[in-house]
């Protein structure tokens, strides 16, 4: 009896070892996650307003960006960036596209061909290298930062808009948190089979642009696909509360009630001095 007692006791020892180890460790990489979270992300990485089986997205880490990944759309949902000024600015020679071993179904570089659709990048090939470097680069190219965007959107007027984020905003404020991502049809059974393989279709993408200030400043662009690309950037121009409708994401949930209302319930093009380059031709 006593050894059969003595025995459960080292168990209960044991086990209780592990599980404490279990929680340092635990703690001690969720410490680290969030710290990482909070270099690519201002007032928090964007969540759901509601939780719906629509919303539900994994956070896939990359250098110099975050991925908010759906399963169920087979997207991003969202992209979280930070851009700062960097003296010469440039990029290496376009990577390879690459398949992202995180994501449940298996997209592969060649998913898109033949279907009329552009892969397109919600984190850019060029801000990413010439902010964040090489390696970060190359992770703009796996298939999770990857969406299905029409020709004349995806290499027009998205491009533009990219280019007039690293051109000319980045320097005017040295610092911008960015997030892009795709909008969707609200009914996800009007929209479920409209897909480029296993990827849904989306029917525009957005983006936000902030100046991550005391008094801070933002901007937010909503495009469809069905853009004919030369259009002026200014006539896209939302409220940040509009995309928050359209995705049923929070986009900076840390921030106070006052400073939500007044950063993401108006449309406020002073300061940006858009009506510079809303017009501007791509660099290509």
């Amino acid at each position: 009896m006593r050894k059969r007692i003595s025995f459960w006791r080292r168990q209960a020892r044991n086990v209780g070892v592990s599980l404490v180890f279990v929680m340092v460790a635990t703690g001690l990489w969720y410490t680290q996650e969030q710290g990482y979270r909070d270099q690519l992300s201002w007032m928090g990485v964007p969540t759901w307003e509601t939780l719906t089986p629509t919303s539900v997205h994994r956070v896939l880490r990359n250098d110099g960006f975050l991925v908010g990944w759906s399963d169920l759309r087979v997207n991003p949902l969202w992209v979280s960036y930070y851009l700062h000024a960097v003296e010469d600015p440039h990029a290496g020679a376009r990577p390879d596209f690459q398949r992202d071993w995180r994501t449940l179904w298996p997209i592969t570089t060649d998913s898109y061909f033949g279907s009329g659709y552009d892969r397109g990048h919600l984190a850019p090939n060029y801000a990413i290298a010439a902010v964040h470097g090489r390696v970060a680069q190359s992770h703009t190219f796996r298939m999770s930062n990857i969406t299905p965007q029409r020709p004349d959107l995806n290499r027009r007027l998205w491009q533009r808009l990219e280019e007039v984020v690293i051109d000319h905003f980045v320097p005017r404020f040295g610092t911008l948190q960015v997030i892009a991502g795709p909008v969707f049809p609200e009914r996800y059974l009007d929209n479920a089979l409209n897909r480029v393989g296993l990827v849904e279709v989306p029917e525009a993408f957005y983006k936000i642009i902030v100046v991550p200030a005391e008094q801070p400043l933002a901007l937010a662009f909503l495009m469809p696909q069905n853009v004919r690309g030369n259009e002026p950037l200014d006539r896209y121009v939302v409220s940040i509360d509009e995309i928050e409708m359209r995705t049923g994401l929070d986009f900076f949930p840390n921030l106070s009630e006052d400073m939500a209302g007044r950063l993401e319930g108006q449309v406020r093009t002073q300061g940006w001095e858009l009506e510079k380059v809303a017009r501007l031709p791509s660099r290509f």
